[in-house]
């Protein structure tokens, strides 16, 4: 891989895993964390991310081989995925999936599970993979570099949400939904054409 694939890569990750689209859903999810504690909690539900990223990266195409999947399905049915999240992206639903510890403070779902390493973010890991299995410590770069994106937005979400205010957060995501959705078409039409042409 040259140097404009993995950069390339490591946009489309990051547009997936949506950092300015979750500021508003951290900002929620951490209303009842004392703020000396949101940095900690951010980093610990990243960290929980980023090691469920890499055991998908390393273990998931066993997991597909075992359901017996290929790369075009694939591909189609991430492109479908990940065109429903852009659409998500451009009209947003106005109540995210919340869930909390007994003392208000979130664990695993929803800032690292759905919504750091979430079911689009893995098909697309897998999808890389799958791509070029033979290249994995490059993939791990990809992942690691994107994920290492989201904990730098991430880290300064309440700084971000009141530089930006809510209009800006709104007309950003929309923006990289309209770039998910060309990407989620780009998919869906290199799935379809291998499939004719197999």
């Amino acid at each position: 891989m040259d140097i404009i694939e993995i950069a390339s890569a490591i946009f489309t990750l990051t547009l997936v895993m949506d950092p300015l689209g979750n500021i508003p859903l951290f900002i929620t999810a951490l209303k009842n964390v004392e703020e000396g504690r949101k940095i900690k909690v951010i980093t610990r539900e990243l960290f929980i991310a980023l090691l469920i990223m890499i055991f998908f990266l390393f273990f998931g195409k066993w997991i597909v081989r075992l359901l017996s999947l290929d790369i075009t399905a694939l591909s189609v049915a991430g492109g479908i995925v990940l065109f429903l999240i852009a659409l998500s992206m451009i009209f947003p639903s106005q109540h995210g999936p919340i869930s909390e510890t007994p003392d208000g403070e979130p664990f695993i779902v929803p800032l690292a599970i759905p919504l750091v390493a979430g079911p689009s973010v893995l098909t697309t890991i897998l999808i890389f993979n799958m791509k070029d299995p033979g290249n994995l410590p490059t993939w791990f770069l990809i992942v690691f570099v994107s994920w290492v994106i989201n904990v730098i937005i991430l880290s300064f979400s309440s700084k971000l949400a009141r530089f930006l205010g809510q209009r800006g957060l709104s007309a950003m995501e929309r923006l990289m939904g309209m770039i998910l959705i060309t990407i989620s078409v780009q998919m869906l039409l290199t799935g379809i054409k291998k499939f004719i042409t197999e």
